[in-house]
């Protein structure tokens, strides 16, 4: 009967220990578990406003400049148009900023936007590749200047005058 009460005595002992033991140490099986990305071709436009500021006479040209910004995918190749804008005749020869209409008189200030250097004589439109102003994508954003200008001509009525131009980023 002693013999039996040691038998029980260490299994009890060994279940305890076994019940103690580590997770891992009982018994693991495996399994992998692929992860993957896919990097597509990708690009974002931002565009910053440009403003000639306020003046009295348009009697001597009128220069700034202004940025877009474009982030695109590394390596991806792109072309950045802008838009004749909105001023009422507005072509890519010729940009107008429009005024307010007044009966059936509408003032206008004509402007317009060239490409960065060294193209700051080259119109920036978007009819086609060769207007746009082209680019690599490296990731990050890239500034393009926008060089604009007003050119010396007939000064319209007094007015606040606008065009909105659409800056489109093409990959």
């Amino acid at each position: 009967m002693k013999r039996l009460s040691l038998c029980a005595t260490t299994l009890t002992f060994t279940l305890a220990t076994v019940a103690a033991w580590p997770e891992a140490a009982r018994a693991q099986t495996t399994a992998n578990m692929a992860v993957t990305l896919t990097i597509t071709a990708n690009c974002t436009i931002g565009a910053n406003n440009l403003s000639f500021g306020s003046h009295g006479v348009l009697n001597t040209a009128l220069n700034n400049t202004t940025t877009v910004n474009v982030t695109c995918t590394n390596t991806t190749p792109y072309t950045v148009g802008l838009s004749a804008g909105t001023g009422t005749g507005s072509t890519f020869a010729t940009r107008y900023m429009q005024g307010t209409t007044t009966g059936n008189t509408t003032s206008v200030v004509s402007y317009q936007l060239y490409q960065p250097a060294p193209n700051q004589t080259v119109v920036w439109g978007d009819t086609g590749t060769a207007d746009r102003v082209g680019g690599t994508g490296n990731g990050s954003s890239q500034a393009l200047t926008v060089n604009g200008t007003v050119p010396a001509q007939t000064t319209p009525a007094p007015d606040t005058y606008s065009s909105t131009v659409t800056a489109t980023v093409y990959f």
